[in-house]
Order: C-alpha cells, then sequence, then structure tokens
C-alpha cells in the first residue's frame, strides 16, 4: 500500500456531507490492535475501534482509563443501603415504636429483607443508567453508519475510525498513520451536520 497515498479515497455518506472521520477495515484481532496502539501512540483522542466481539487487551491497546462504573455501582448501593437503614429505623424507632412480642425496636434481623432489596435495586439502577451515561446513549445516528463497508464488523471485520474533530488530526498524516497499519480500505465518511 505504499503508492495509496497518490490514490483518491473513497467518500462515502450523504451527497454534499461534510467529511467527519476516516474508516479504516482489518480481517484479524491482532490487526486491529496494532492500529490502535499506533493511533493511541500518535496522540489521538477522538478516534475508536469497532469489532464483531471484544478482544482481549483492546482496552489498553487503546490506552483507556478503568471503567467509572464500579463506582458508579458502589456508590448507589451503599446509598440504597443507607436509605433502607435509615427507613426502618425512622419507622420503628421513631415514628411507630410499638414493641411486638417483646422483640427491640432495632433488631437486624428485621432489616436485611429491605436493606438486601434496596441495595441491589439502587445497584441495578446505577449500572443502567451509569452505562447509559458513560456511553453516551441513547444516540439514534453516528456517522460510522454511512459507510455499507461498516456493516462487516458485526461479523468478522475490524475497524478504527479516526474523527476529523480531533485537534491532531491532519488529511494527509493521518491517512499516512492508518495506511502504515495496512489496512484492507480507508474511506472518508460523511455527513450531513444538521
Amino acid at each position: 500500500m505504499a503508492d495509496a497515498t497518490n490514490k483518491p479515497l473513497t467518500r462515502v455518506g450523504p451527497e454534499g456531507g461534510t467529511p467527519v472521520l476516516l474508516l479504516a477495515e482489518y480481517d484479524t484481532p491482532a490487526a486491529v490492535m496494532h492500529a490502535a496502539e499506533k493511533v493511541r501512540d500518535a496522540g489521538f483522542t477522538r478516534w475508536d475501534v469497532h469489532t464483531p466481539f471484544p478482544v482481549h487487551g483492546m482496552d489498553k491497546a487503546m490506552g483507556l482509563p478503568d471503567s467509572r462504573l464500579g463506582w458508579i455501582v458502589a456508590t448507589m448501593a451503599l446509598i440504597g443501603f443507607s436509605t433502607a437503614v435509615s427507613l426502618i429505623t425512622w419507622a420503628n424507632v421513631v415514628s411507630y415504636p410499638f414493641i411486638v412480642g417483646g422483640k427491640p425496636a432495632f433488631s437486624i434481623p428485621s432489616y436485611a429483607p429491605v436493606c438486601f432489596e434496596l441495595t441491589v435495586l439502587l445497584s441495578a439502577f446505577g449500572a443502567v443508567f451509569g452505562m447509559f451515561g458513560l456511553n453516551k446513549l441513547p444516540r439514534h445516528h453516528h456517522a460510522v453508519f454511512e459507510s455499507d463497508r461498516f456493516r462487516a464488523v458485526t461479523d468478522d471485520k475490524f475497524f478504527v475510525s479516526v474523527e476529523y474533530a480531533d485537534p491532531k488530526f491532519d488529511d494527509v498524516r493521518t491517512r499516512e498513520l492508518l495506511e502504515s497499519t495496512k489496512p484492507n480500505h480507508i474511506e472518508i465518511v460523511e455527513d450531513n451536520e444538521s
């Protein structure tokens, strides 16, 4: 592909669209992993890797930090547990201080079911809504879906997309960088910015 720099790139997307990303296609997980490492080392910040299945080590290859989702879930679990304890204590000790069967108002076994349920419930809400927030979902459209070749990402192809909006993006240098990773195909994806 050394002479491919003189060839014009395929442009896909709506007619009259604005270029929004450069999309490179690969055949193997190893090839896309190598490409991800090169893009990461080049200092790009607005780019992504698309694979048909999880690729072990891709987070490290992309330079991604550990997910914050665990902290969100742990915080919500603590809030659920604290809410349950507060609710039961208020109900049994402050609002309705009835002694039933000689049991104390503050009885740990009676707290277990409600504490468990509220901890699990708020943890689940934290996991689902935290994942949506961290992944910026729902996102009903992304320019990468303008590419017909991208449909193979759900079957057997691997892709790296670099956004034109990235501060380090340069038409020539970014194309040369992606070509140095020996992709099967590179194309410019256009989209309407409305």
